[in-house]
């Protein structure tokens, strides 16, 4: 039975990995989490069926791409994303504020009025304020919704860091007014402070005192390496409250989800599952396996066995090395498919380990696994 509020549940714990679930009124999200990224209402490649298919709880939506194309106005027609797209799970929106750190060169940062952007799309000028962010994921009729921060690039400049989560705190507040008493979905707050154990804590701090249903530790994955990431989350993550859901934003890699769960992080997104499909690479229990490459040519098996969704056991790796060489746009929906579904495998022997207290020997065997 699906709770009409949404909370939190914290089952268990192996060391620090954390066994969860997250109760919506869309339905249960088991954690640690995976959600495929679907940046304008579609995971790139995928039928919705299929998604599902995959055991997939919850997916995640852009907020700047969603308010441009289709717009807030056509999403309020469809009462939200998911009539639109025909998904009806859960749905995460990250606020626009990864925008503000990819699109820089499109955009100026004013404390009052928001972001200021200039569209990638027509050239008009668009203002992302605190308050604008959370009502058009209100639009989007999001589950998750996120505060709007300022995420900085990877920088060792305090000074940077410290303005950003000045600014970030400032819209935190003004997100959460703007959000107001809506206890069916959860409201997010997002860290800042790079890779310095000081800045993480004041930002952690300032957001604790805020009050959210849930923290993410945003400027992560911005093109620092792996043992500088797991190094700051095992400085900063246990400052996160106990009861609430822990959200690495962008993260990633099997072996960087694998890391931060032993970290105490419940919730990831990535575009590596789909992006690393239509590139022909491929994520299985073998390992990752560059189908380019000229030694699947003949190979007979295929990438998973057990997995029958659209047949997919039934095609060889030598088919989808054929495809790819075709250039053929099959191999990626296959490989994509593939990648999304061995995501969610991945992360269902993480919570089984976790429950049954065997998480350090998985760990052990995998960390490294897919370098």
């Amino acid at each position: 039975m699906f709770k009409n509020d949404f909370s939190f549940e914290l089952i268990t714990q192996d060391d620090k990995a954390r066994l969860g679930k997250i109760h919506t009124p869309r339905g249960l999200i088991d954690t640690p989490a995976f959600m495929p990224v679907g940046t304008l209402g579609t995971v790139k490649g995928i039928f919705v069926d299929d998604i599902l298919k995959t055991n997939t709880q919850i997916i995640l939506g852009n907020t700047y791409h969603l308010m441009l194309r289709p717009g807030i106005e056509l999403l309020k027609q469809f009462n939200g994303l998911h009539n639109f797209m025909n998904w009806n799970g859960p749905i995460l929106t990250d606020s626009g504020g990864y925008q503000i750190m990819s699109l820089s060169k499109l955009n100026k940062i004013d404390l009052k009025l928001g972001a200021i952007f200039t569209s990638h799309l027509d050239g008009k000028k668009i203002i992302l304020s605190p308050e604008k962010s959370i009502q058009v994921q209100k639009a989007i009729n999001s589950d998750i919704i996120m505060v709007l921060d300022e995420c900085p690039k990877l920088t060792k400049d305090k000074n940077i860091l410290s303005n950003a989560i000045h600014t970030s705190t400032e819209w935190a507040k003004r997100s959460k007014t703007e959000f107001g008493n809506n206890k069916s979905k959860g409201l997010f707050g997002i860290a800042q402070g790079g890779l310095f154990k000081d800045l993480r804590t004041e930002s952690i701090s300032k957001l604790i005192d805020i009050d959210f249903d849930g923290y993410a530790m945003g400027g992560l994955a911005v093109g620092e390496n792996q043992s500088d990431m797991f190094k700051i989350l095992n400085e900063t993550v246990d400052l996160l409250p106990i009861k609430k859901p822990r959200y690495l934003m962008g993260v990633g890699t099997p072996s960087d989800i694998l890391g931060a769960v032993n970290e105490g992080i419940d919730m990831f997104d990535c575009v590596m599952p789909t992006r690393s499909g239509r590139t022909g690479l491929a994520f299985t229990w073998e390992g990752k396996l560059n189908l380019k490459n000229s030694k699947f040519k003949k190979d007979k098996s295929p990438l998973d066995e057990n997995c029958d969704i659209r047949c997919l056991n039934k095609y060889s790796k030598s088919y989808l090395n054929h495809l790819i060489k075709s250039d053929e746009m099959l191999a990626s929906m296959l490989i994509s498919l593939n990648n999304v579904n061995f995501y969610q495998q991945f992360m269902r022997e993480i919570r089984n380990n976790i429950k049954n207290g065997t998480f350090k020997n998985f760990y052990k065997k995998y960390i490294n696994f897919f370098d």
